[in-house]
């Protein structure tokens, strides 16, 4: 069932075209400077290994331009994010959707398309990046401290996704394709991105139709009530099984357009981008009562051991699009940058979920359905203005606003809950029949608690700063300043509202010193992290946290850190670089769920005692570790056709809750990948192969504990060249058939998770097989 959770989860991610509004890093970052425009064929035909990009700004940067991805035929920038250092993803097996730096929650992540904020898809206001089509992606960055010309939102760091522009290419290629799944479904892949002159300036065009599927199979075992402090955690009781088939089937259109005129003083730019989803989520899920074999549903009787037949469906139908402008004019006082954007998201969802139980007298049906809506629209304004202070140095000030309006519509239709005939206990099949046979008309509809709500959001920045360079030595320090008044009305009967504002002043300072063929990186800044919507959402819940309540809390403030980072990178030979960098984040206030000795709905106070739980700002958290990386050719060992490329990062935290210690949620100890590729220029032709494994990660919560653990992923590729205009590409991934498993300690109440007696322990499986490519590029 679905709650308020759900509803105040964040906007779309089509908003970014103001990506293609701006260059990289608010504007005037190196790494997004005018390389050049790019011919059709330089980028169909790869002639070389791309390896990863040294910045030439003082911030701690790491480039990965798309020729680095491009030959794994990454479908989305999640997917190609899973090559470059310390990004993991707590998704489900073969999709990348929530990027984690750090192996911190999505929410501590900043996600920049072109340099510019976008809004989120989920209460925490992250960005999930598996919409983004790769075949749009320039290059990708990572810039592991912050600046004053950015917003603040970057406690882990920083993910910029720079998109191409019509002074990036000229001419136009057509991309096809189709992915092959293991089950035998084909899905297609087409794109077709277009540069050329018109009039004073350039445009491009790209449009992309991208299959997306992911089918998954899932297996559980549940054991029940346990002994008090049982060391076999409850495994000795078995309670029941759990089969389910989950499959995602859909597909994604996208369109982009941008027109840029570049003069001497003056340059301009539009752009434009729309996204449509359509996305069919499928689940079927069957309960038995022993640990093997799927016989029928007889009630006692010979050998028949179907609890439960479940099936949910979840219709989803998204509409994004947004426009955006910017000017910047060079003149005698300096150089001044405007921008605007508007942007749109529109989400549908119609989820119904229908049960038959068949562990009863008599089978009963339940149905459930939820309609949900969503539109939210942004506009947003900025201003930068630079001046040159003095030989080697230079001012940069501005400010920033955005007015964000957020409505949600969470409607649940009267439940459908009766008991069926006897005699279905020997008549049903599951493997023929299905709940939705008995699916009536939903009547009644009326809003979830909580469900219908508005956020209204108003920011107001200004900054400041100083860059430089002295020597061999550059360097930047500044300021921002940050204001945030928040608006969150709950407009179900008896629903409340809050408005509450943030301040925050949030320096910053880097610094890169060139040491011969290498160069040390430092850097420290103050960021912050805003409450999750639906923690500061005025709402109480029942038995949302086990049998334990949830009460929402308008008081809260952000998070807030100090970080610092310290890094070396040394050139290898003409294209390699090999880098280490150390960092640590103290973060205060930390937003934990406290106990606030109110009892709970299901409280007993002769028996189980239950709370109202409620977020707060209680307590600090450290996070800290080092990162290595490599990115090379072979050849100084006489193999300059050979490129090897991989990284490291070990990464730990600290953090107290009512509990006792434990590492942040959802935080990896370790991940890693490597990979090669071998390019065979008389042939016309090149192969590689990469793998990647990450390590455990484990959640702790009022009433559940989660440990989760990834399998590795082998991706290998194989191509072919035909002359200067034509390439094709056979790619298999998930070749080691990716295994995601989870151990659940489920409680009812938070004494019973101190003395470890538990409601239910669980014990699932997700699985899914290879996947495998073909795609073609023919330039025009």
């Amino acid at each position: 069932m679905k709650s308020i959770l759900t509803s105040l989860a964040g906007a779309s991610i089509a908003t970014i075209a103001l990506a293609t509004a701006a260059p990289a890093l608010a504007q005037d970052a190196p790494a997004a400077a005018d390389d050049g425009i790019e011919t059709a064929e330089e980028i169909v035909v790869k002639g070389t290994i791309a390896y990863r990009n040294r910045s030439e700004g003082a911030e701690p940067e790491l480039v990965y331009d798309q020729d680095f991805f491009q030959r794994f035929e990454p479908l989305t920038a999640g997917d190609a994010l899973k090559r470059v250092p310390s990004v993991t993803f707590l998704s489900d097996v073969i999709e990348s959707d929530g990027a984690r730096l750090r192996g911190l929650d999505p929410g501590y992540t900043q996600i920049l398309i072109n340099g510019e904020k976008v809004p989120g898809t989920n209460a925490d206001r992250s960005f999930f990046l598996d919409r983004i089509p790769a075949e749009l992606v320039k290059q990708v960055e990572i810039v592991r401290s912050s600046s004053a010309r950015r917003t603040g939102d970057a406690v882990a760091g920083t993910l910029n996704i720079v998109l191409r522009d019509g002074y990036q290419l000229d001419g136009g290629y057509i991309r096809g394709g189709a992915l092959y799944f293991d089950d035998g479904k084909v899905k297609p892949s087409i794109g077709a991105v277009f540069g050329t002159e018109v009039g004073p300036g350039r445009l491009l065009i790209g449009a992309n139709l991208q299959g997306r599927y992911n089918p998954k199979k899932k297996f559980s075992l549940r054991y029940g009530d346990s002994p008090e402090n049982d060391p076999n955690y409850a495994t000795n009781e078995f309670d029941n099984r759990q089969d389910q088939s989950d499959v995602r089937n859909g597909t994604d259109y996208a369109l982009n357009a941008s027109y840029s005129i570049d003069t001497e003083t003056t340059d301009f730019e539009l752009s434009g981008f729309w996204v449509h989803t359509d996305r069919l989520e499928t689940e079927r899920s069957f309960d038995y009562s022993t640990e093997t074999g799927s016989r029928g549903s007889v009630r006692n009787g010979a050998g028949g051991n179907l609890q439960a037949d479940n099936s949910n469906i979840n219709n989803i139908i998204q509409y994004n699009y947004s426009l955006a402008a910017k000017l910047s004019h060079e003149w005698a006082a300096g150089e001044t940058k405007l921008k605007a954007g508007f942007a749109k998201f529109i989400d549908d969802q119609w989820e119904t979920e229908n049960e038959i139980e068949f562990d009863r007298s008599a089978p009963r049906f339940t149905g459930d359905r939820f309609d949900t809506r969503i539109v939210d629209k942004e506009l947003s304004f900025g201003l930068e203005h630079k001046v040159p202070a003095g030989e080697g140095f230079d001012i940069v000030f501005g400010g920033f606003y955005q007015d964000k309006d957020r409505d949600t519509r969470i409607v649940e239709a009267t439940r459908q809950r009766f008991n069926m005939a006897t005699s279905l206990h020997t008549g049903y099949s599951q493997f023929s029949g299905s709940p939705e046979s008995f699916v009536g008309e939903f009547t009644g509809f009326a809003p979830i608690l909580g469900g219908f709500s508005t956020i209204e959001e108003q920011r107001k920045d200004l900054f400041a700063l100083v860059e430089g360079k002295s020597g061999a030595i550059k360097w930047e320090v500044g300021v921002r300043w940050e204001n945030t008044n928040v608006a969150i009305r709950d407009l179900t009967p008896g629903g409340a509202s809050i408005d509450t504002d943030y301040n925050h002043l949030l320096p910053s300072a880097s610094a890169k010193i060139e040491l011969g063929d290498g160069r040390v990186t430092i850097s420290g800044a103050r960021t912050v992290r805003r409450p999750r919507f639906d923690d500061a959402s005025p709402v109480l819940l029942e038995e949302e946290l086990g049998d334990n309540d949830f009460l929402g809390n308008p008081l809260l403030k952000p998070e807030s850190a100090w970080g610092a980072d310290l890094g070396y990178e040394h050139r290898l030979g003409r294209t390699g670089v090999i880098g280490v960098n150390i960092f640590y984040r103290s973060i205060s206030d930390l937003i934990e769920l406290a106990n606030t000795g109110v009892p709970g709905a299901a409280d007993d106070p002769t028996g189980d005692r239950t709370w109202v739980y409620q977020p707060r700002n209680t307590g600090d958290g450290t996070v800290y570790g080092v990162e290595f990386d490599v990115s090379t050719s072979l050849g100084f060992l006489g193999l300059p056709d050979t490129g090897v490329f991989g990284n490291l990062s070990l990464l730990e935290s600290d953090i107290t809750d009512e509990l006792g210690e434990r590492r942040f949620n959802g935080q990896s100890n370790i991940v890693y990948n490597f990979g090669f590729i071998q390019d065979i220029p008389s042939f016309g032709a090149a192969f590689g192969a990469t793998y990647r494994k990450q390590g455990a990660a484990y959640d702790r919560f009022v009433a559940e504990e989660v440990r989760t653990t990834y399998g590795a992923d082998l991706e290998i590729f194989v191509e072919k060249r035909f002359g200067k205009r034509f390439t094709i590409r056979a790619v298999g991934s998930n070749l080691l058939d990716g295994a995601k498993a989870e151990s659940f300690n489920k409680f009812n109440t938070t004494q019973d998770q101190i003395d470890r007696n538990f409601d239910e322990y669980e014990l699932e499986r997700e699985t899914a097989g290879p996947v495998f490519q073909v795609m073609a590029r023919l330039a025009f």
